[in-house]
C-alpha cells in the first residue's frame, strides 16, 4: 500500500519548510508528497523546491480547489493530507498505513494539537472534544480534519464530483465528511494519530474563528442536509 501526501499552501513560507521536513523524515516514508501552490507570492514554492517533493500550481484561488487539484494529482492508493502550517509525528504514514491495513476504513482522521502559543493549549483534548462533539451530533459519524486526514484514492473518485468547493459557504473537511457518509463510505478515528498546528487564526482573529467557523459549520450541515 503506498501513500501520496497532498500540502495545500498559499504563501505559507514562514511554516512549510518545517511541515515538509516533518514529512521527509518519517520513519516510513511518503510514496510521493505534492505542494499545491495555490498562488502563492511569497518563497513558499522557493522553500518547497529545496525538499523531494512534487509542486503543483492551482489557480483557481481556495483552500478546497487547491486541495482537489492534489487529490486528483495524487497517485497512489491512499492520499495523505495535512495542512502547511503542520507538523506531523514521525510514525504519521506508518500509523495511518496500519489503521488502513487493519480496519475496514475509506477514510481516517485524527486529532490536532495547537502548540505555538502561550494562551492555546498544547493538547489535543480541544480536537478530542470537537470530533466527539459532531460525533454526537451525527449519530456516531466520524469526521475528517483537515490538517490530519487520509483517504482512500477510490472513495475520493466517487466523492470528487459532488463536494462543495465555495469556501465561503461550508468547512471543505466537513462537507468531504458528508459526503463520504453519503455514499456509504466509513471514516476510521486514530485518537493516537496526533498532529501539531499553528494556532495562529486563533490568536491573530479569535472572533472569525470562533463565531465563523461555528457559523459555516452549521451552514455545511444545513447545505448537505438540503442535497439529500
Amino acid at each position: 500500500m503506498k501513500v501520496s501526501v497532498v500540502v495545500p499552501a498559499y504563501n505559507e513560507e514562514l511554516f512549510i519548510g518545517r511541515c515538509l521536513g516533518s514529512l521527509v523524515g518519517q520513519s516510513v516514508k511518503p510514496d510521493e508528497i505534492i505542494v499545491v501552490d495555490n498562488n502563492s507570492t511569497d518563497k513558499t514554492a522557493e522553500i518547497a523546491k529545496r525538499f523531494r517533493v512534487r509542486i503543483v500550481k492551482e489557480k483557481v484561488q481556495g483552500m478546497t480547489h487547491a486541495r482537489n487539484r492534489g487529490f486528483n494529482e495524487a497517485k497512489y492508493e491512499i492520499i495523505a493530507r495535512c495542512d502547511a502550517d503542520v507538523v506531523v509525528p514521525a510514525d504519521w504514514i506508518e500509523r495511518i498505513k496500519k489503521n488502513f491495513n487493519r480496519k475496514k476504513i475509506d477514510a481516517l482522521s485524527g486529532p490536532v494539537a495547537y502548540t505555538d502559543s502561550p494562551f492555546i493549549t498544547h493538547s489535543p483534548l480541544p480536537s478530542k472534544v470537537y470530533l466527539e462533539s459532531l460525533r454526537l451530533l451525527s449519530k456516531g459519524n466520524r469526521y475528517l480534519v483537515g490538517p490530519n486526514m487520509s483517504l482512500t484514492k477510490e472513495i475520493w473518485k466517487k466523492v470528487k464530483d459532488i463536494v462543495n468547493t465555495d469556501d465561503s459557504k461550508v468547512h471543505e473537511d466537513i462537507d468531504l465528511s458528508l459526503k463520504i457518509a453519503k455514499i456509504g463510505g466509513k471514516i476510521g478515528y486514530d485518537p493516537k494519530l496526533i498532529v501539531s498546528s499553528s494556532a495562529r487564526r486563533i490568536v491573530g482573529k479569535p472572533q472569525s474563528f470562533f463565531i465563523e467557523y461555528s457559523a459555516r459549520a452549521i451552514n455545511t450541515f444545513l447545505i448537505n442536509g438540503k442535497n439529500d
